[in-house]
């Protein structure tokens, strides 16, 4: 009876397996790996297939986002019916192939590869800053041998390099160089500059550049963390901690608007270093060199300690004589006369405490820096003001019309999406404004309106086509004209969740301030209505174009003295983005959280605390006094706020034609942008002015491009 049972429940197993085979899909193969059977698509190479059933496979010179060189030898596996054993990277799977990772062929080759890499590595891990980062360590311990057969009296000795300088941000250190070509591959594919190569053969072979020129790049810090000895290691990083010495916190890049996500490293109560956190829909797995290294900004001219200002001299006060003293400047004030601006780091927290302060005063003039005057309705159209498609389509674009902006330095992280589509997708790209420098072929239409309007045949025929227009030239009195031409010309998509019109910003709070209510035009409120009390939250770039008359009083919420701070009458220091954390928008409107990792430095404290406090002194009652609370306020005004890390699709694209205001004269207008070469990029903002490391960066910039070889 059971040998009755044992045989259906076979006959059962088989029939099962044979209904599996008959409706696999066609364009799936079934393959074995150590033995188990499992079915993967056709176009998987063999390390795809290992990866995917999480088997783990040692590499060095592949890497996901790059192509693929197989030049390690590292992922060697065998393969039933192949005398010799093969590379994984490389290797397209067939129908029925049988890989094996575990076998002794397998775990021999893979000890060989390690031990040639050795023979002419330096074993100088003491003194390497990959210490404790290294792939070369780690893979050494789990597939390499317990012992060494190199002896100098055998061998002519290990292989020794010439350093090559590669600029101001990266230390090379070429006799580490294990060859696996990733910086070379980054370089060229990402970057779009072909500044690193490879010249001779064999233990002649060598890694660099082909003429004396440096790599500068706005994404060359990645090539850092790509490589896996310490052949590149960061030089503002430079012999200052070890891996597991420092604590980490994630956080947000607040440099530029893509929200980009990045790990903060410090330690001893001091930020040490910024690396990125991967995230496949927004920044993949890249950083940009602001992002990375302009983190010595936070500790130059921070301001630690409230002041108020006596006699043209600022003094040192306690908080509670400085938050009395900017709590009666409002009091006594009528509230049409307060206007608070927000600067270019601010969280979501602080924003709305300080619109609910004015609010529950009596006032509604709360701006943001940034103006934009196009439309009649203000900024109530999220699609009015921010990307409407998801970051990650960009890549799949087939033509693109840039307007007025230059993504490779107004958001590198999105630039490096359209690259992409330029590379693997033969996207025709198109521009309309000042020759820049890009990383890829652009096709100029001119500087002006006309050539906007002439702009329509480029754009036909095309399935996703994109249009990229600059958020600077929509606060100019041509923005009208612009989004109505733009309107007009951009061309009937039936694809879903596909929006053609798109804004790119600039500033990290921008979207978080319009979502919470602030109003756009902080430069045309002053200047039509000055106020008598001004209440800044970091805004320094507004009184680089207005001074404050004699009876305005300017009351600094920020963490940096820079021209606002010099013209206040109190100062009430506040954290960076690094002390306090909190919520961001970038410019998908997607919201994100970064973790504090430091505490404020002397008698700072966060804004919004010290926004709650400036409440109380100013006779207002805020409804929360603590972060949950807060919170809570935070999804009374917008569920976006709350709903973290999630795209939202924009609605409501069509209103924004009827809602134009009219257009002036305009006909002579000149699209311009800010960032047009590399070395306006380092020191592009208040921020990066006060960074040494950007400050030197944008020294090599300049040398770069009056070198011989800069067009090389």
């Amino acid at each position: 009876m059971m040998f009755r049972t044992y045989c259906s429940l076979l006959k059962c197993r088989n029939l099962m397996q044979n209904t599996q085979k008959r409706y696999k899909k066609s364009n799936d193969v079934e393959i074995f790996i150590n033995g188990k059977s499992i079915t993967v698509p056709k176009y998987f190479t063999v390390l795809q297939a290992l990866r995917r059933e999480r088997v783990t496979l040692p590499t060095f010179c592949y890497h996901e986002r790059l192509s693929i060189a197989g030049n390690c030898r590292m992922c060697l596996v065998e393969i039933e019916g192949i005398p010799k054993p093969q590379i994984a990277c490389s290797t397209p799977i067939n129908e029925g192939m049988k890989i094996r990772t575990n076998s002794e062929a397998t775990l021999m080759a893979q000890e060989g590869v390690l031990e040639f890499l050795l023979i002419n590595h330096p074993l100088d891990c003491p003194i390497c800053d990959q210490g404790g980062e290294c792939d070369l360590q780690d893979l050494s311990m789990k597939f390499g041998n317990d012992r060494s057969r190199f002896t100098d009296i055998h061998f002519d000795g290990k292989r020794a390099v010439e350093d090559k300088y590669l600029g101001p941000l990266i230390r090379t250190e070429m006799t580490r160089c294990i060859h696996c070509t990733r910086c070379i591959r980054f370089a060229s594919q990402v970057c779009g500059l072909d500044v690193l190569g490879t010249t001779g053969r064999g233990t002649d072979m060598l890694v660099g550049t082909y003429v004396n020129k440096i790599f500068l790049s706005e994404l060359s810090g990645n090539i850092i963390d790509l490589c896996p000895v310490g052949a590149l290691t960061a030089i503002p990083y430079m012999f200052k901690a070890r891996p597991w010495e420092v604590r980490t916190a994630n956080s947000i890049d607040v440099t530029d608007a893509t929200g980009t996500n990045i790990t903060l490293n410090y330690r001893f109560n001091r930020l040490l270093r910024v690396l990125p956190r991967e995230h496949d829909e927004i920044n993949q797995e890249w950083l940009s060199d602001k992002g990375r290294w302009a983190i010595d900004s936070l500790e130059m001219q921070r301001l630690v300690t409230p002041m108020y200002r006596s006699q043209e001299c600022l003094f040192e006060t306690e908080w509670h004589f400085a938050l009395k003293l900017a709590g009666d400047l409002i009091r006594c004030t009528c509230p049409d006369n307060v206007m608070a601006i927000a600067g270019p780091h601010c969280n979501v927290e602080t924003l709305v405490a300080a619109k609910d302060l004015l609010n529950t005063f009596g006032s509604e003039h709360t701006y943001v820096e940034r103006g934009l005057y196009y439309s009649i309705s203000g900024m109530d159209l999220r699609a009015g003001y921010l990307l409407n498609i998801n970051m990650q389509d960009i890549a799949l674009a087939d033509k693109i019309l840039l307007v007025g902006t230059n993504p490779r330095f107004e958001a590198p992280v999105l630039n490096a999406r359209i690259r992409q589509a330029y590379i693997f997708n033969e996207c025709d790209i198109y521009a309309i404004g000042p020759k820049c420098d890009y990383n890829y072929y652009v096709n100029y239409l001119g500087d002006n309106i006309q050539a906007l309007a002439n702009a329509g045949q480029f754009m036909q025929g095309a399935k996703r086509a994109l249009i990229l227009v600059g958020v600077s030239q929509l606060e100019t009195a041509a923005g009208p004209e612009i989004m109505r031409i733009l309107t007009k010309l951009a061309p009937a998509t039936k694809l879903r969740n596909w929006q053609v019109l798109n804004v790119l910003t600039r500033e990290a709070s921008f979207a978080g301030a319009l979502e919470a209510g602030w109003k756009p035009g902080a430069l045309e409120a002053v200047q039509k209505c000055p106020p008598n009390v001004l209440i800044s939250l970091g805004a320094d770039e507004i009184f680089y174009d207005w001074t404050p008359p004699a009876n305005c009083s300017v009351i600094y919420i920020g963490f940096q003295g820079d021209r606002g701070a010099q013209n206040a009458a109190v100062i009430l220091p506040g954290s960076a983005y690094t002390e306090s954390g909190g919520l961001y928008l970038n410019m998908e409107g997607r919201s994100q959280y970064a973790m504090p990792a430091v505490t404020p430095p002397g008698k700072a404290r966060h804004d919004w605390k010290i926004i709650r406090a400036l409440a109380e002194y100013s006779g207002v009652c805020l409804s929360y006094s603590d972060h949950y609370s807060l919170c809570q306020r935070l999804l009374q005004i917008s569920p976006n706020f709350v709903d973290l890390d999630q795209y939202q699709q924009k609605l409501f694209l069509d209103l924004l034609p009827p809602l134009l205001k009219s257009s002036g004269e305009s006909e002579n207008y000149l699209l311009d942008v800010d960032m047009k070469t590399l070395q306006e990029y380092y020191c592009s903002d208040v921020f990066t002015y006060n960074s040494p490391t950007m400050i030197k960066a944008q020294k090599a910039a300049g040398e770069l491009a009056a070198c011989s070889y800069a067009s090389i």
